[in-house]
């Protein structure tokens, strides 16, 4: 288990994947500066990947396409810029997206503010956006007139609100978005919203599912009927030696109510020790299943860099049915 310099709780069980390798590189027009934060839904038997493109006015989602998960075609945005003072007018990104009997819904990140160009690093306060689409490679309509969530001063997730994945639970929607609060040195996890309209505003809970401390951000979701358990992927933020924090882990918690976790009940997924192209800094995960094996698909910028740009996407793959670590 790493013991980090600030104290952060560490994880002492492993739920190791089998890394394939980088599959989708950065380097076109609207992802030039790099390809980040993906989320993957299906639809007709086509793999749908959408994922930050960092490009020549700011964090764009942007898809990509596969029917095997290895090769994939890019399509470019589907997203664009707000106007100026708009919620998304400086990042429309990091999207979640969720079919129901009126369509697709999808669920995305937007900020007024980013860093200096070229970078334009998306910046505090992320906020929760929303579109809909017929399909899921759309086009997309934003639907700026609602308003899923938005950060609450003084709670756990005063400075982040911003989408996770999405589940349907006698008969309401589930929604795990990350939260976080603290400024400059943030305390981040995850927090419950839930509806029973996916038009309409989302209730949040009023206590995290998983402590502050834990500190971790972005979910995706995996059932396993044999064990009736949930797993829940997520990304770890860890510390260097300098204080520099930076996502060192895709960890997964396991429960079998959603709507209840346990922090003891966790294990490492993927780190330097079996990546095997990014050795220390590992992005969002995003799973789906694939025959008898689960995909994991997640971004880094390769060798030892921390750097929030010059990302690819790789690919991991665990076998089913998945069952959590023995504690032994």
């Amino acid at each position: 288990m790493i013991n980090y310099p600030d104290g952060r709780p560490g994880c002492r069980l492993r739920l190791p994947a089998h890394d394939h390798g980088v599959v989708l590189r950065h380097g076109d027009p609207w992802d030039a500066l790099g390809a980040r934060e993906a989320s993957i839904a299906v639809e007709n038997g086509v793999f749908h990947l959408f994922y930050d493109g960092a490009g020549p006015t700011g964090w764009l989602a942007c898809l990509a396409t596969s029917t095997d998960l290895v090769h994939w075609t890019k399509h470019g945005p589907v997203l664009d810029l707000g106007p100026p003072g708009a919620d998304d007018s400086a990042t429309a990104s990091s999207p979640w997206v969720f079919r129901a009997d009126d369509g697709w819904h999808m669920f995305y990140v937007g900020s007024p503010n980013a860093t200096p160009p070229p970078g334009r690093i998306p910046a505090f306060p992320y906020l929760t956006c929303a579109a809909t689409s017929d399909q899921l490679a759309g086009p997309w309509r934003k639907t700026p007139e609602l308003i899923p969530f938005r950060p609450v001063p003084g709670t756990y997730y005063a400075d982040t609100a911003s989408p996770g994945a999405i589940i349907e639970l006698d008969g309401e929607f589930l929604q795990f978005f990350s939260a976080s609060a603290g400024g400059d040195r943030p305390l981040r996890t995850l927090g419950l919203a839930r509806t029973r309209d996916l038009g309409g505003r989302w209730e949040l809970s009023a206590e995290p599912i998983l402590p502050p401390a834990e500190q971790i951000e972005n979910s995706t979701l995996h059932y396993e009927p044999g064990l009736d358990t949930w797993f829940l992927f997520t990304n770890h933020v860890g510390i260097d030696e300098r204080g520099a924090e930076f996502t060192d882990a895709i960890w997964v918690y396991w429960s079998r109510d959603p709507r209840s976790w346990n922090p003891e009940h966790k294990a490492v997924v993927l780190d330097g020790a079996n990546c095997s192209w990014s050795s220390r800094c590992l992005g969002m995960p995003t799973v789906i299943r694939y025959g008898d094996r689960l995909a994991l698909l997640y971004d880094g910028p390769g060798g030892d860099s921390q750097d929030h740009l010059h990302r690819d996407l790789g690919l991991a793959w665990l076998d089913l049915p998945l069952s959590p670590p023995s504690r032994r």
